[in-house]
Protein backbone atom coordinates (compact mmCIF):
# COMPACT_ATOMS: atom_id res chain seq x y z
CA UNK A 1 0.00 0.00 0.00
CA UNK A 2 1.60 3.46 -1.10
CA UNK A 3 1.13 6.45 -0.01
CA UNK A 4 -2.10 8.65 -0.92
CA UNK A 5 -1.18 11.85 -2.44
CA UNK A 6 -4.59 12.68 -3.67
CA UNK A 7 -7.04 14.69 -1.46
CA UNK A 8 -9.92 12.94 -2.66
CA UNK A 9 -8.65 9.36 -1.33
CA UNK A 10 -10.09 10.45 2.17
CA UNK A 11 -13.87 11.43 3.01
CA UNK A 12 -14.92 14.81 4.11
CA UNK A 13 -18.08 15.23 5.46
CA UNK A 14 -17.96 19.10 6.10
CA UNK A 15 -17.61 19.77 2.32
CA UNK A 16 -13.92 21.18 3.18
CA UNK A 17 -13.51 22.63 -0.74
CA UNK A 18 -16.57 24.92 -0.35
CA UNK A 19 -15.80 25.68 3.20
CA UNK A 20 -12.02 26.15 3.31
CA UNK A 21 -10.20 25.69 7.66
CA UNK A 22 -8.61 28.62 8.94
CA UNK A 23 -5.27 29.27 9.04
CA UNK A 24 -4.57 28.35 12.82
CA UNK A 25 -7.36 26.24 13.65
CA UNK A 26 -7.56 23.02 16.18
CA UNK A 27 -8.15 19.56 15.09
CA UNK A 28 -8.41 16.40 16.88
CA UNK A 29 -6.75 13.30 15.66
CA UNK A 30 -7.65 9.78 16.57
CA UNK A 31 -7.35 6.32 15.24
CA UNK A 32 -10.65 5.09 15.08
CA UNK A 33 -14.21 6.69 15.94
CA UNK A 34 -15.42 6.73 19.57
CA UNK A 35 -12.07 7.02 20.26
CA UNK A 36 -12.62 11.14 20.20
CA UNK A 37 -15.51 9.98 23.11
CA UNK A 38 -13.62 8.21 25.47
CA UNK A 39 -9.79 9.99 25.23
CA UNK A 40 -10.40 13.78 23.95
CA UNK A 41 -14.03 14.39 24.66
CA UNK A 42 -12.88 18.18 26.61
CA UNK A 43 -11.15 18.80 23.41
CA UNK A 44 -13.94 17.96 20.86
CA UNK A 45 -16.60 20.70 21.34
CA UNK A 46 -14.17 23.34 20.41
CA UNK A 47 -12.26 21.86 17.74
CA UNK A 48 -12.70 23.15 14.21
CA UNK A 49 -11.82 19.78 12.86
CA UNK A 50 -12.85 15.94 14.27
CA UNK A 51 -10.08 13.42 12.27
CA UNK A 52 -10.55 10.10 12.26
CA UNK A 53 -7.57 7.98 10.62
CA UNK A 54 -8.65 4.53 10.14
CA UNK A 55 -11.86 3.05 8.24
CA UNK A 56 -12.70 -0.26 7.88
CA UNK A 57 -11.60 -3.35 10.14
CA UNK A 58 -9.71 -5.94 10.16
CA UNK A 59 -11.50 -8.92 8.20
CA UNK A 60 -14.77 -7.54 9.44
CA UNK A 61 -16.85 -6.23 6.74
CA UNK A 62 -20.13 -6.64 8.93
CA UNK A 63 -18.54 -4.13 11.52
CA UNK A 64 -17.03 -1.77 8.58
CA UNK A 65 -20.11 -1.31 7.04
CA UNK A 66 -21.83 -0.09 10.86
CA UNK A 67 -18.55 2.09 11.51
CA UNK A 68 -19.16 4.11 7.97
CA UNK A 69 -22.31 4.68 8.64
CA UNK A 70 -21.97 5.74 11.79
CA UNK A 71 -19.42 8.37 10.24
CA UNK A 72 -21.72 9.53 8.02
CA UNK A 73 -24.54 10.29 10.76
CA UNK A 74 -22.08 11.82 13.16
CA UNK A 75 -23.76 14.51 15.17
CA UNK A 76 -20.38 16.17 15.09
CA UNK A 77 -19.33 19.50 12.73
CA UNK A 78 -15.93 18.96 10.61
CA UNK A 79 -16.00 15.55 10.43
CA UNK A 80 -13.00 13.97 8.00
CA UNK A 81 -12.21 10.37 7.70
CA UNK A 82 -8.91 9.10 5.99
CA UNK A 83 -10.72 5.93 5.23
CA UNK A 84 -6.80 4.03 6.23
CA UNK A 85 -8.31 0.28 6.26
CA UNK A 86 -7.15 -1.61 10.17
CA UNK A 87 -4.06 -3.35 10.11
CA UNK A 88 -4.90 -6.15 11.79
CA UNK A 89 -2.25 -6.14 14.69
CA UNK A 90 -4.44 -5.79 17.92
CA UNK A 91 -2.80 -9.64 19.24
CA UNK A 92 0.31 -9.21 17.39
CA UNK A 93 2.19 -6.96 20.07
CA UNK A 94 4.27 -8.18 22.59
CA UNK A 95 3.41 -6.60 25.29
CA UNK A 96 5.75 -7.77 27.51
CA UNK A 97 8.14 -6.55 26.20
CA UNK A 98 7.64 -3.29 24.25
CA UNK A 99 9.72 -1.54 21.73
CA UNK A 100 8.69 1.61 19.66
CA UNK A 101 9.44 1.65 16.19
CA UNK A 102 9.38 4.65 13.67
CA UNK A 103 5.88 3.58 12.32
CA UNK A 104 4.70 2.93 16.13
CA UNK A 105 5.22 0.01 17.97
CA UNK A 106 6.88 -3.39 16.68
CA UNK A 107 4.29 -5.83 15.65
CA UNK A 108 5.49 -9.68 15.97
CA UNK A 109 3.65 -11.01 12.67
CA UNK A 110 5.52 -10.32 9.44
CA UNK A 111 2.54 -9.85 7.20
CA UNK A 112 0.38 -7.70 9.87
CA UNK A 113 3.95 -5.49 10.39
CA UNK A 114 3.81 -4.94 6.15
CA UNK A 115 -0.02 -3.60 6.59
CA UNK A 116 1.29 -1.42 9.56
CA UNK A 117 4.05 -0.09 8.28
CA UNK A 118 2.49 0.72 4.91
CA UNK A 119 -0.16 2.38 7.03
CA UNK A 120 2.12 4.76 8.63
CA UNK A 121 3.49 5.56 5.70
CA UNK A 122 -0.12 6.48 4.22
CA UNK A 123 -0.92 8.19 7.48
CA UNK A 124 1.97 10.89 7.08
CA UNK A 125 1.11 11.50 4.14
CA UNK A 126 -2.44 12.47 4.20
CA UNK A 127 -1.99 14.24 7.66
CA UNK A 128 0.35 16.15 6.18
CA UNK A 129 -1.89 17.30 3.45
CA UNK A 130 -4.61 17.98 6.43
CA UNK A 131 -3.02 19.19 9.32
CA UNK A 132 -1.39 22.28 7.24
CA UNK A 133 -2.47 25.59 8.76
CA UNK A 134 -3.18 23.60 12.24
CA UNK A 135 -2.17 25.89 15.25
CA UNK A 136 -2.76 22.83 17.90
CA UNK A 137 -3.51 19.32 17.40
CA UNK A 138 -5.31 17.16 20.05
CA UNK A 139 -4.50 13.24 19.40
CA UNK A 140 -3.49 9.91 21.29
CA UNK A 141 -0.83 9.62 23.94
CA UNK A 142 2.91 7.75 23.23
CA UNK A 143 1.86 4.41 24.75
CA UNK A 144 -1.50 4.25 23.52
CA UNK A 145 -3.74 5.07 26.29
CA UNK A 146 -4.92 1.43 27.20
CA UNK A 147 -1.99 -0.06 24.69
CA UNK A 148 -3.19 0.07 21.33
CA UNK A 149 -1.29 -0.11 18.54
CA UNK A 150 -2.94 2.38 16.27
CA UNK A 151 -2.76 4.51 18.85
CA UNK A 152 0.79 4.81 19.12
CA UNK A 153 1.05 4.66 15.29
CA UNK A 154 -1.29 7.95 15.03
CA UNK A 155 0.51 9.77 17.97
CA UNK A 156 4.04 8.73 16.16
CA UNK A 157 2.59 10.18 12.71
CA UNK A 158 1.28 13.39 14.33
CA UNK A 159 4.47 14.06 16.64
CA UNK A 160 6.49 13.20 13.41
CA UNK A 161 5.05 16.34 11.82
CA UNK A 162 5.04 18.57 14.31
CA UNK A 163 8.71 19.81 13.59
CA UNK A 164 7.39 20.25 9.98
CA UNK A 165 4.18 21.83 10.43
CA UNK A 166 4.80 23.65 14.08
CA UNK A 167 1.46 23.16 15.52
CA UNK A 168 1.24 22.55 19.28
CA UNK A 169 1.33 19.08 20.43
CA UNK A 170 -1.39 17.75 23.29
CA UNK A 171 -2.54 14.23 24.61
CA UNK A 172 -4.01 12.76 27.32
CA UNK A 173 -3.29 10.53 30.33
CA UNK A 174 -4.81 7.54 30.31
CA UNK A 175 -3.16 4.21 30.87
CA UNK A 176 -4.06 0.53 31.13
CA UNK A 177 -2.17 -2.26 32.74
CA UNK A 178 -1.06 -3.69 29.44
CA UNK A 179 0.38 -0.48 28.41
CA UNK A 180 1.97 0.56 32.19
CA UNK A 181 5.10 -0.71 31.50
CA UNK A 182 5.51 1.32 28.03
CA UNK A 183 4.24 4.50 29.56
CA UNK A 184 6.85 4.01 32.44
CA UNK A 185 9.95 3.59 30.16
CA UNK A 186 8.64 6.72 28.11
CA UNK A 187 8.07 8.62 31.50
CA UNK A 188 11.84 9.67 31.40
CA UNK A 189 12.19 10.34 27.16
CA UNK A 190 8.69 12.46 27.03
CA UNK A 191 8.89 15.87 27.89
CA UNK A 192 6.19 18.48 27.69
CA UNK A 193 5.99 21.85 28.07
CA UNK A 194 2.55 22.68 29.56
CA UNK A 195 -0.54 20.82 31.38
CA UNK A 196 -3.62 21.20 32.32
CA UNK A 197 -6.27 19.53 34.35
CA UNK A 198 -9.52 19.66 32.97
CA UNK A 199 -13.50 18.47 32.92
CA UNK A 200 -13.78 15.40 30.52
CA UNK A 201 -17.57 16.97 28.46
CA UNK A 202 -19.15 14.09 29.80
CA UNK A 203 -22.67 15.13 28.51
CA UNK A 204 -20.98 15.07 24.91
CA UNK A 205 -18.89 11.62 25.61
CA UNK A 206 -22.35 9.73 26.66
CA UNK A 207 -24.50 11.16 23.79
CA UNK A 208 -21.67 9.82 21.44
CA UNK A 209 -21.72 6.39 23.07
CA UNK A 210 -25.29 6.40 23.07
CA UNK A 211 -24.85 7.03 19.05
CA UNK A 212 -22.55 4.64 18.45
CA UNK A 213 -24.24 2.05 19.89
CA UNK A 214 -27.37 2.56 18.42
CA UNK A 215 -24.96 2.01 14.93
CA UNK A 216 -23.11 -1.10 16.62
CA UNK A 217 -20.05 1.14 16.39
CA UNK A 218 -19.02 1.30 19.53
CA UNK A 219 -15.71 -0.16 20.42
CA UNK A 220 -15.13 0.08 24.30
CA UNK A 221 -17.04 -1.66 27.32
CA UNK A 222 -20.68 -0.46 28.14
CA UNK A 223 -19.84 0.67 31.35
CA UNK A 224 -16.77 2.55 31.09
CA UNK A 225 -17.23 5.78 33.56
CA UNK A 226 -15.56 8.86 32.34
CA UNK A 227 -13.50 10.71 35.82
CA UNK A 228 -14.41 13.87 36.43
CA UNK A 229 -10.83 15.46 35.80
CA UNK A 230 -8.31 14.41 33.40
CA UNK A 231 -4.57 15.86 32.99
CA UNK A 232 -3.66 17.23 28.95
CA UNK A 233 -0.16 17.77 28.11
CA UNK A 234 1.26 20.02 25.55
CA UNK A 235 4.42 19.47 23.70
CA UNK A 236 5.14 22.53 22.19
CA UNK A 237 7.21 22.52 17.98
CA UNK A 238 11.38 21.83 18.45
CA UNK A 239 13.36 25.09 19.23
CA UNK A 240 10.37 26.68 21.25
CA UNK A 241 11.83 28.82 24.00
CA UNK A 242 9.18 26.90 26.79
CA UNK A 243 10.93 24.55 29.50
CA UNK A 244 10.68 21.46 29.37
CA UNK A 245 9.41 18.67 31.92
CA UNK A 246 9.74 14.99 32.04
CA UNK A 247 6.10 12.76 32.30
CA UNK A 248 8.28 10.93 35.13
CA UNK A 249 6.17 11.66 37.92
CA UNK A 250 3.38 12.61 36.40
CA UNK A 251 -0.43 11.02 37.59
CA UNK A 252 -2.21 9.00 34.95
CA UNK A 253 -5.53 7.01 34.90
CA UNK A 254 -5.87 3.45 34.97
CA UNK A 255 -8.98 2.98 32.22
CA UNK A 256 -9.47 -0.37 33.98
CA UNK A 257 -11.08 1.25 36.58
CA UNK A 258 -12.92 3.65 35.24
CA UNK A 259 -16.38 1.71 35.20
CA UNK A 260 -19.51 2.60 36.86
CA UNK A 261 -18.92 0.94 40.43
CA UNK A 262 -15.88 1.76 43.03
CA UNK A 263 -12.34 0.04 41.44
CA UNK A 264 -11.84 -2.75 43.31
CA UNK A 265 -8.37 -3.37 43.64
CA UNK A 266 -6.43 0.22 43.92
CA UNK A 267 -6.86 3.77 42.69
CA UNK A 268 -7.49 4.94 39.70
CA UNK A 269 -4.37 7.37 39.35
CA UNK A 270 -1.15 5.82 39.26
CA UNK A 271 2.51 7.72 38.91
CA UNK A 272 4.50 7.00 36.39
CA UNK A 273 8.18 5.70 37.57
CA UNK A 274 10.94 4.93 34.84
CA UNK A 275 12.42 1.58 37.18
CA UNK A 276 9.36 -0.57 36.23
Amino acid sequence: MGAVTDSNAFTDRSAIANDPVKQGFTAVVVAHPDDEALWLSSAIVGADRVIFCYGDLFERPRDSSARRAAVTALPLGRVLSLDVPESGVKTVVEWARPRLTESGIAIADPAARIRYEANYSRLESVLRQVLAGAATVYTHNPWGEYGHAEHIQVHRAVASLQPELGYALWFSNYVSRKSWPLACNLSAQVSWTNRCCVAPDRNTARRLMRFYRRHGAWTWNATHRWPKRETLYEIHPPGSPHPQFSMEGEWVLDVEKLCWWPPVLGPRHRRLRADV
